[in-house]
């Protein structure tokens, strides 16, 4: 979480909301990264967490990741979540919660619905003071200029 962390940081620079998103190996290794990049890219799928699947997917050669772990500093939304069961990894961790458009428990719960074929373990709230602090600045920031 730390990495996430350190690299939701440099997000606003760019004018992107800071998240950032690592997926690490069975081995505890961290295998790809992401941040949001929709304002910097004009992407809507530029999420933190569709980068961090994707930059993983290419390390492995293979769409499937188990045995892996995605961690994220914001409650995937429900794009991500989806993307999250899709990818097969063995658990999700996250930082702060979303009560607006979080879909791990919030306001949704996609990666743990029975109908789907995969649910991942979820783990959530670590570090969440250190998310929160990070895109409270950031909204703070946007709502003054």
């Amino acid at each position: 979480m730390r990495r996430a962390l350190e690299l939701a940081a440099a997000a606003p620079a760019t004018g992107d909301v800071p998240v950032g998103a690592v997926v690490v190996d069975a081995a505890g290794e961290i295998i790809a990264e992401g941040v949001n990049v929709r304002e910097r890219d004009g992407d809507p799928t530029g999420h933190a967490e569709i980068g961090a699947l994707r930059g993983a997917a290419a390390h492995v050669g293979d769409w499937r990741l188990p045995g892996c772990t995605l961690v994220v500093t914001l409650e995937p939304c429900t794009m991500c979540a989806g993307a999250t069961v899709l990818s097969r990894v063995d658990r999700l961790v996250f930082g702060t919660y979303d009560e607006k458009a979080g879909a791990a428990g919030s306001l949704w719960d996609v990666v743990r619905d029975r109908r789907l074929n995969h649910r991942p373990e979820v783990i959530g709230g670590v570090l969440a003071d250190e998310a929160a602090a990070l895109l409270d600045a950031f909204f703070s920031a946007q709502r003054r200029a």
